[in-house]
């Protein structure tokens, strides 16, 4: 076994409860925070554009939002096309404090979608198609940052940044954790959820939804949902609730009217957000993993014996189902294809079909499963409208590309661009070095 890492810097104790407990890199952060307003975090997808067809049944359109969460958008999109919201299609969930600039596909003709007005939502690019699109269906994402209210002058900062991003150059990325907007930005609870549902809890996973509180949400919304938990007044929250609070009144009313129907009310959320909530639970367990790993001093970038490597699709991606497990006899070359960013050390995302792997990386998956107490077969949940996971494997390193930095008056300004399912929040922390959530 590899000694433990006597270096590590720990987590404060907000990201160790989304499994995120140490940092890769020794130095010092610089502190300050992200989204002081919107336009300090501008993300723009990198799609796979789906063909123009003239007379397709489809509208393809590239959609910029500000201050817009995904699921929340589509939900509302829906509404102004008196549609389902099944209909309305899109490839990556983007978070709520940013510009965002991505791929939706929408099961409605053009001149539908043409006539939406929203605010704080501009249609860039629209055209017809036959293609739909799903989660995944993207290459990654561009990313514009402004890292506000530092611990230091920017000069002082660039200089610790630059040690910081010389470390993870040298590394080949930057360890993979699942950000905190997998588990909600605003109210991190999502991975608590999931794991409630695998566990038979539905009662107790709506509370959580309904009365656990936030620290960047509204004092008001706070209000309501604490006089909640002391109440479990239902049709009184039903009124009380302000109405942006629109997936919680659904499932309100539901309650309203089939008492003791938990499992119902989780249904009125969209099957994707539900789907969401099993996810971050499996995104919880793979925070530990990559954490112990880091912990014990094990290589990201070169395998162990026992080891799974994801080959590379023909986009250079991971591919998730095509994979090697690292031998004596492999190891060099699967050490210069991980070099040449041709292969990916995986962990495992916990699921029905999950294979753990061989020697000291099997060894701590197996134990971050036997500690939580949660089995395989926890992740088929046929009550939530046949919901379940057969697991998969994700990269513990992420690479990273055209990354470049400069000072702005008293601003840093980070652009890089990251492949899909990575966390630019991730990437910053070991810049950062918060030990606060709120500051991502």
């Amino acid at each position: 076994m590899a000694g433990m890492r006597n270096n590590c810097i720990e987590s404060g104790p907000a990201e160790r409860q989304i499994g995120i407990e140490v940092f890769y890199t020794a130095d010092a952060g610089i502190g300050g925070r992200l989204r002081a307003e919107p336009e300090d975090f501008i993300v723009q997808e990198l799609p796979i554009m789906p063909p123009e067809v003239p007379e397709g049944q489809y509208t393809a359109a590239l959609v910029r939002s500000r201050y817009w969460e995904t699921n929340r958008l589509v939900r509302e999109l829906a509404r102004r096309l008196r549609s389902s919201r099944r209909k309305i299609m899109f490839a990556g969930t983007k978070d709520r404090r940013a510009v965002t600039t991505q791929l939706i596909v929408f099961g409605a003709p053009m001149s539908e979608v043409r006539n939406i007005s929203l605010a704080d939502v501009e249609f860039l690019q629209m055209y017809p198609t036959d293609s739909s699109i799903g989660i995944g269906d993207l290459l990654g994402n561009r990313f514009t940052i402004n890292v506000k209210d530092m611990d230091m002058d920017v000069s002082k900062a660039l200089d610790v940044c630059a040690g910081v991003h010389a470390q993870l150059r040298g590394l080949g990325g930057f360890p993979n954790f699942f950000g905190v907007q997998r588990f909600g930005a605003v109210r991190p609870i999502t991975h608590e959820i999931g794991k409630l549902m695998t566990r038979k809890e539905p009662e107790k996973a709506v509370v959580t939804y309904l009365c656990k509180t936030g620290l960047l949400e509204d004092e008001g919304i706070t209000e309501s949902r604490k006089h909640l938990a002391s109440t479990l007044d239902f049709a009184g929250a039903l009124h009380d609730f302000p109405k942006e609070l629109s997936f919680e009144k659904a499932m309100l009313n539901h309650l309203v009217k089939n008492p003791g129907d938990y499992v119902g009310a989780l249904g009125q959320l969209p099957q994707n957000l539900l789907m969401m909530f099993i996810h971050a639970y499996q995104s919880f367990l793979f925070n530990r993993m990559l954490s112990e790993r880091i912990k014990r001093g094990l290589p990201l970038n070169e395998p162990l014996e026992g080891d799974i490597v994801l080959k590379a699709d023909k986009n250079g991606l991971p591919d998730h189902e095509n994979w090697v497990k690292a031998e004596s006899r492999n190891i060099p070359k699967l050490t210069e294809l991980i070099g040449r960013k041709k292969a990916f050390i995986s962990a495992t995302l916990y699921g029905t079909e999950s294979e753990f792997a061989g020697g000291e990386p099997g060894e701590i998956e197996a134990s971050i499963i036997e500690q939580e107490g949660v089995k395989d077969r926890d992740f088929i949940l046929s009550e939530y409208y046949k919901l379940g996971s057969r697991g998969t494997r994700r990269e513990i390193l992420a690479p990273f590309e055209d990354f470049r930095m400069a000072g702005d008056g008293e601003a840093i300004v980070f652009d890089f661009r990251l492949t899909k399912g990575c966390y630019a929040t991730t990437f910053l922390r070991e810049f950062m070095k918060s030990p606060e959530l709120t500051k991502y």
